[in-house]
């Protein structure tokens, strides 16, 4: 099965000119129990859910998501997150409470963030009342400005990434594809910025049917630097309705993401 493809928020805001949030994985591959600490998160409004995203457990009750998919104060009721690889095929109690649930006692975005313009601090944490997955370890956090190192490299190999999450698997004009199931990707680095460049927030990685790429519902999922644990960045934005040609991916080594990611820990 060829299916990765990172599915974004929600919601379909602008953001950016030409930019919205990010979908879910396309031209991927399950994953299974590759990357237990990845989940799918669902927010609420009113008690009805209205959206969901993907999410990185970083501690058992500490998650890593896009500012986006928690919002400004006021945009949610209510969070909880699922923790099974097939959310479709588990407990079945999806949109309910159940087994397969946590729910949130508090949510945050980055204290700069802003729906209008969401990309420049798209990063959120949510805090479960109790343990999502028990791991014995979690991913982890870049180092500050390390991924400006990538501006260096030349191939494909040395800029490759693992890009995880519960997004929709295909869409066109004609048809989707929007099961809940976690699913991973492999683009490659198409472009990013040195720090103090315009954008240096963000970097665009490959989607297409070699590598596979991100759509909606993978927005807040996680972006890992090769094949490591490293959280390189989360799922932010695309450039198009149909989740193709590149994907937009919020960068975490900055010192002020990692600042604020870092006093929930």
């Amino acid at each position: 099965m060829k299916k990765n493809t990172l599915t974004l928020a929600c919601s379909m805001m602008s953001l950016l000119p030409l930019s919205f949030p990010a979908l879910a994985i396309t031209d991927g591959e399950l994953d299974g129990d590759n990357h237990p600490a990845v989940v799918m998160l669902l927010m609420e409004a009113g008690g009805v859910p209205v959206g969901r995203c993907s999410a990185t457990l970083l501690s058992p009750t500490v998650v890593l998501t896009a500012g986006h998919c928690t919002g400004e104060p006021g945009d949610f009721s209510g969070m909880r997150v699922f923790i099974e690889s097939n959310v479709d095929e588990g407990n079945n109690y999806y949109p309910n409470k159940g087994p397969n649930s946590v729910e949130a006692v508090s949510w945050a975005s980055h204290p700069s963030f802003s729906h209008a313009v969401f990309a420049r601090y798209d990063v959120g944490v949510v805090i479960l009342q109790e343990p999502g997955v028990v791991l014995d370890s979690y991913p982890s956090l870049p180092e500050a400005d390390q991924l400006d190192e990538l501006t260096h490299r030349r191939g494909q190999q040395e800029s490759s990434f693992t890009a995880v999450g519960y997004g929709l698997q295909q869409i066109n004009p004609v048809f989707m594809e929007a099961n809940r199931v976690r699913m991973f990707a492999t683009p490659h680095l198409v472009k990013i910025n040195r720090l103090g460049a315009k954008n240096d927030f963000s970097m665009l990685l490959s989607n297409n049917r070699s590598t596979g790429g991100v759509c909606f519902g993978d927005s807040g999922g996680p972006n890992f630097l090769g094949q490591s644990s490293v959280i390189a960045g989360v799922t932010s934005f695309g450039k198009n309705g149909n989740c193709a040609g590149t994907g937009g991916v919020f960068r975490l080594d900055r010192i002020n993401v990692l600042n604020f990611i870092e006093s929930y820990l």
